[in-house]
């Protein structure tokens, strides 16, 4: 893989560091709740992308906005369908300069908000078609799709997005393994 001119340069670190709003800013560690979920959401668009596509966790993606430097983004889950991925050479492949289909950020409680404003916008300005928020405290999910519309799934909700048809995640597969039942 070859970098671009201008393009910043992280290096790899565990949790990965992202460049947001002009600086390197390293991701939380993921606490059980954020992994527990990570885990699920990855399992369960995994399932729905199966011949469509792939489902990653902790993705390097190497973006640029039209007429910024390329930087890089990872989302806590990703897709990427198998028309955008296959015409990309294998060291792309592997961290694509293209964005992801998909784009999905597990809140952590101390994640600040401008900070997935910035992700978000980002990767619309890149080629994202939908932002997706999973929040374990509330037990929410929010998706911001790139034609601008914005829907909050609760409780016993199905996470259903127009543009992908077939996908169908019930937020209660996707919390299920939050509590922990004593006996």
């Amino acid at each position: 893989m070859a970098t671009m001119p201008g393009e910043i340069v992280l290096p790899e670190t565990r949790p990965e560091t992202e460049w947001l709003l002009g600086r390197a800013v390293q991701k939380m560690s993921p606490f059980r709740r954020h992994s527990v979920v990570q885990a699920a959401m990855a399992a369960a668009l995994g399932a729905w992308a199966d011949g469509r596509g792939q489902v990653g966790t902790e993705w390097r993606f190497r973006l640029a906005p039209n007429g910024e430097v390329r930087r890089p983004l990872v989302p806590d889950v990703s897709y990427m369908s198998h028309d955008r991925l296959r015409p990309l050479p294998e060291a792309d492949r592997e961290l694509p300069t293209i964005a992801p289909d998909v784009a999905v950020e597990i809140r952590s409680p101390n994640d600040r908000e401008r900070y997935l404003a910035h992700k978000k916008e980002v990767y619309f300005a890149t080629g994202t078609l939908v932002f997706i928020v999973v929040d374990p405290m509330t037990r929410s999910v929010t998706v911001d799709d790139l034609d601008g519309s914005t829907s909050t799934f609760r409780g016993n909700d199905v996470l259903i997005i127009a543009r992908f048809p077939h996908l169908a995640i019930p937020l209660a597969l996707l919390f299920a393994n939050l509590d922990i039942r004593v006996v």
